[in-house]
Order: structure tokens, then C-alpha cells, then sequence
């Protein structure tokens, strides 16, 4: 398991075995904290485009609620991002 580690991490049993360790708990947050930052970028993105468009994240979100109109924060970044034209249409839409 600790294989391409170095120094004393790589040869003392101990050693390793607590880098191994360590290593797990590091990827069991990093998982858990890659949800939490591509949710903020999507937020961020779709901010950025609302913004342009005269209108703010918070309130676009609750007229989407309100009309009924189910899009995931993700798709709806990625339309703003590639696809203006069509964003702009479902702002209007949620307006």
C-alpha cells in the first residue's frame, strides 16, 4: 500500500502503515469536499451569467421553484456556459 512513498514512509512498517492511514482519511474528505466545490463552481458560473442578464442567483432559484421548472443546478450551469442564447430563454421563462 505504500508503495512510491518515501523515506521512512516507504520502509518502516509503522511508518507506513500511518501514511496509509492518513492517506484514506485524505481521500475519503477530498470526495466528500469535490461535491461541495463543483456545486459552488456550477452556483458561481450560473451567477456570473445572471448577472449579465440583469437578475441574481438567489431569486432566479426561487422562480425556477416557483414555475415549476426542474433543472439541476449542474445542467443549468453548463447551458450558461455553452449555450447563452438558450439560458437566456429559460430566465425569461422563470421571470
Amino acid at each position: 500500500m505504500a508503495k512510491g512513498y518515501w523515506m521512512t514512509r516507504h520502509k518502516q512498517f509503522r511508518k507506513a502503515k500511518e501514511a496509509v492511514l492518513h492517506a484514506g482519511e485524505y481521500a475519503f474528505m477530498g470526495r466528500k469536499l469535490r461535491k461541495r466545490d463543483f456545486r459552488q463552481l456550477w452556483i458561481i458560473r450560473m451567477n456570473a451569467a445572471l448577472r449579465e442578464l440583469g437578475m441574481k442567483y438567489s431569486i432566479f432559484i426561487n422562480k425556477l421553484k416557483i414555475n415549476k421548472i426542474e433543472l439541476d443546478r449542474k445542467i443549468l450551469s453548463q447551458i450558461a456556459v455553452e449555450h447563452p442564447g438558450i439560458f437566456k430563454k429559460v430566465v425569461e421563462r422563470a421571470k
